[in-house]
């Protein structure tokens, strides 16, 4: 009842609250509104049912498969260059986000700013550890069951001599050789800006500010080269279909997700809801 009572009241103060240079309704959330709305928010995804969440889940591993997608037909064949093909891809890449945020899915780097709710209060340590790991693995199976469909619709012949295919192979060719402390730290960084990408989302009040608030975060991560487990789950057993399932690619692949998995966490919780939340909400609390 009480949590009722202090979602209506946030309510009403958004309705009301018109900043302090007279903004309209037609503007975005201020900052500590969002950090309200992020805990709040949090609070709603670590209580939804099982079901529920494990559906969505799904629909965001492949959502997130579909955006990495594009971004190896971004990358296949461009002549414009390292930088600016990076940029196109990472706009490309965007695609997965702005699925997940519009349409609507759970997606396990997004939903590390669960913790902001837990740091309040409102929700204990196992309900936010139980809809991680729904989440997760929700995240895999649509990450996998996208491998499946294009490798049977062989995706990978497509493009000039099967370009397509070879590009999959250097991107995760680069994966498998990075190192377990250079893994954790893009995956820091990654994450990082996917979380800044969802803060921002909560600021919007159209589709259309959501999008733009995902696109530029998000093409900055992909351009840069940051890492990002849930596209690994899908780019890296893509390129395992390729090869004939070598036993030392599966393990490299299997240690890059959980390493950038780790790092995705770090990222989302320290960086972001961790800062957000002493910010805005640490003398507040719970309702």
């Amino acid at each position: 009842m009480a949590f009722a009572l202090h979602r209506l009241n946030l309510e009403i103060t958004d309705v009301t609250d018109t900043g302090p240079q007279g903004a309209g309704q037609g503007d975005a959330y201020s900052p500590s509104q969002v950090a309200s709305r992020a805990r709040d928010l949090g609070v709603t995804k670590v209580r939804n049912d099982t079901f529920s969440m494990f559906a969505l889940a799904v629909l965001a591993g492949a959502f997130i498969s579909l955006g990495a997608l594009l971004f190896v037909v971004v990358n296949t064949g461009s002549a414009l260059g390292f930088g600016a093909t990076r940029l196109l891809a990472g706009v490309g890449f965007s695609l997965g986000l702005i699925l997940v945020v519009v349409a609507g899915a759970e997606l396990f780097t997004g939903n590390v700013l669960t913790a902001m709710a837990w740091a309040s209060g409102l929700v204990s340590f196992r309900e936010v550890l139980r809809s991680w790991v729904i989440v997760y693995i929700g995240n895999l199976c649509g990450a996998l069951a996208t491998v499946a469909l294009v490798f049977v619709g062989r995706v990978h012949e497509f493009g000039e001599l099967g370009a397509f295919g070879e590009t999959l192979r250097r991107i995760a060719a680069h994966k498998l050789a990075l190192h377990t402390s250079q893994a954790f730290a893009l995956g820091v960084l990654g994450n990082a800006l996917v979380c800044l990408a969802v803060w921002l989302t909560l600021a919007a009040r159209s589709v259309t500010d959501k999008v733009l608030a995902v696109v530029f975060p998000v093409t900055a991560f992909v351009a840069i080269g940051f890492e990002h487990s849930i596209a690994n789950m899908f780019l890296l057993p893509w390129a395992l279909t390729l090869d004939g399932y070598r036993l030392d690619a599966i393990l490299g692949s299997t240690w890059n997700i959980v390493v950038v998995t780790l790092g995705n966490i770090a990222g989302g919780t320290l960086l972001v809801a961790a800062v957000y939340w002493t910010i805005y909400l640490r003398k507040r609390g719970g309702p």
